[in-house]
Parts: structure tokens; C-alpha cells; sequence
């Protein structure tokens, strides 16, 4: 009858899980998140996006639960006290919650990497070495006695290794970088893991700089995109800014005074054209006086008076 009981419950818990509403997801995070060397403590925490009444942790492929805490509110902590070989795997979270029913799904993958110091660190080199210009290809190559390994290169600053590649044969792998660009420029640093145990890393060995330097221009060219234009500079020339601004201030001022000479003589010469054509205008012109009236009038001659007529 028990037996029988069991298997009802059970059922009746898939049925339900099936048909319960499907939640946000919750996110997992590593404290601290760089990894743990062997024997050091790491926390694993859930972050849930409401309360919940059960918290699931599950470890590897295949969702073995390994944990699990009931009624969080927002953040469920899973802590591991001196880590061992067999905790470097990867992990995942969900959460259920009750009226109505419902379970979340899986959150991210997050790898806890366990670092062993009994083994060597690797080597590291940089081809060409140190400084380069602008869109030079560059070569960091990473090695160790083991060839049965996997290489990462790291740069500090970036969380997480930016390359990663097979040793070969002779325990060796190159990571180039084509075209370096000004963001390349920084610290660089080789770890590797065992083929067989990817989750266990060897400490970070020694570390290259790489410095990237602007390609420079063409003397007395300028193309777009090149910032402001500057000609070469002149043999011999070695009296700095001051120097060069004495030049063009000379120039200027003869400039100057050229242009007033010039001026005061097209002005001199336009005034003496102005007095000659005043002269040439006097000479042409005379003022001719009529010839003198005389002021007595003609005399009229005279008619003598002659006595009246007396009347018949």
C-alpha cells in the first residue's frame, strides 16, 4: 500500500510540475568570481527575481542536485569550505514557488575553476618584442613541459581568457594577434589545464607588455582621419615655436609697408593729375568784356516852331 502511495504522490508532483507556470529565470554568481586556488573557500549565490519557497543548486551535465534551501527571499548563499579537486565543475540554479504553483528555468552555467599550485606555471613570450606600431601582427607564445594540456591566454583588466588553444607536440601554443589596434596594448599572462580535468588550472605565469604605438605620417602629407596637418620641419630649424613665429611676423610687416608706399605713391601721383587738369581748364576758358556804350544819346535833329494857324 505504501509503495503504491508513493508512486501517486509522485505522479501527482510531475502532473502538477507540468502544468505549473514557467518563472523568470534566476541568475549564479562566484564569490569571489576569479576562481579559487585548492583548499580556499568560494560562495555560489542565486539571485532570485521574487521570493521563493525552494532553491535548487545542481552541479555538472548531468543536474545532480547537490543543495538546496527553503523560503528565500531574494538571494540564496551555497558555500564551499576548502575546495578540493572535485568541486572544479559547473553549476546551475532554479527556484519553485507555491500558490499558484510554478518553477523557474535553469539559470546560466557558471564554472568554478579550482586553481593547483603544485603545478609549474608556464612560460611566455612576445614576438616582436614589447613595441609595435599600429597594425603590426603579433605573435604571444605560451609553453610547458606537458603536451597533454590546454593553453588560455589572459590580459589583465578582462575577466575571463581572451584565447584559448591545444598544445602541440612539443608542449606549445601561439596566440597571434593580427593587426594590433591602440586597444591591444596591455599586460598579458599564460595559464594552462590538464585535458583531462579542464576545471583545474595552473597558477598564471610571468607576464609580457605589449606597447602600440601610432604609425607615423608621411613628411608633408595629410590624409583624413590624421588630425591636423603639419609640415615637416626644417633642417637646421631647432629655435622652437618662438622661431617659427618670428618668420611669418617679419613677413607680414614688409608686407605692410610695401602696401603703404605703394599707396601714398598711386596717391601723390593722383594728385598731381588732379592740379594739371585744373591748370589745363584755366588756359582754356578767357572772359570777353563787350565793347564800351557811349552814355549821351544821338541828337534828334530840331523842328522849329511855327506859328498857329488862324482860322478863316
Amino acid at each position: 500500500m505504501a509503495p503504491m502511495a508513493l508512486t501517486l504522490i509522485l505522479g501527482w508532483c510531475l502532473v502538477a510540475a507540468n502544468r505549473a507556470q514557467q518563472l523568470p529565470r534566476p541568475s549564479l554568481s562566484l564569490h569571489p568570481s576569479q576562481g579559487v586556488s585548492l583548499g580556499n573557500n568560494v560562495t555560489l549565490r542565486c539571485h532570485l527575481p521574487q521570493p521563493a519557497a525552494w532553491v535548487q543548486l545542481s552541479e555538472d551535465e548531468a543536474m545532480t542536485i547537490c543543495r538546496s534551501k527553503l523560503e528565500v527571499q531574494d538571494t540564496a548563499e551555497f558555500s564551499i569550505i576548502s575546495a578540493e579537486r572535485k568541486h572544479a565543475t559547473t553549476y546551475r540554479c532554479l527556484y519553485w514557488v507555491l500558490g499558484p504553483l510554478g518553477t523557474s528555468e535553469q539559470s546560466d552555467p557558471v564554472e568554478l575553476v579550482v586553481t593547483d599550485h603544485s603545478l609549474p606555471p608556464p612560460g611566455i613570450s612576445l614576438s616582436p618584442e614589447e613595441r609595435v606600431q599600429i597594425g603590426t601582427n603579433v605573435t604571444i607564445r605560451c609553453w610547458n613541459q606537458d603536451s597533454g594540456v590546454i593553453f588560455l591566454l589572459h590580459k589583465d583588466g578582462c575577466s575571463a581568457p581572451i584565447q584559448r588553444q591545444d598544445s602541440d607536440g612539443l608542449g606549445m601554443a601561439s596566440f597571434t594577434l593580427f593587426q594590433v589596434t591602440a586597444s591591444d596594448a596591455g599586460t598579458y599572462r599564460c595559464s594552462y589545464r590538464p585535458k583531462d580535468d579542464p576545471l583545474v588550472s595552473s597558477p598564471l605565469g610571468d607576464s609580457v607588455t605589449l606597447e602600440v604605438t601610432p604609425t607615423p605620417a608621411p613628411p608633408g602629407r595629410w590624409w583624413p582621419g590624421m588630425g591636423t596637418f603639419k609640415p615637416p620641419h626644417p633642417p637646421g630649424a631647432d629655435g622652437g615655436s618662438h622661431g617659427n613665429l618670428v618668420v611669418p611676423v617679419v613677413r607680414c610687416c614688409v608686407a605692410a609697408l610695401i602696401f603703404i608706399v605703394g599707396l601714398l605713391f598711386i596717391l601723390d601721383a593722383r594728385s598731381l593729375q588732379i592740379q594739371r587738369d585744373q591748370a589745363q581748364v584755366g588756359k582754356g576758358f578767357q572772359i570777353f568784356y563787350p565793347l564800351e556804350i557811349p552814355q549821351t544819346a544821338p541828337s534828334l535833329p530840331v523842328i522849329p516852331n511855327r506859328p498857329p494857324e488862324n482860322p478863316a
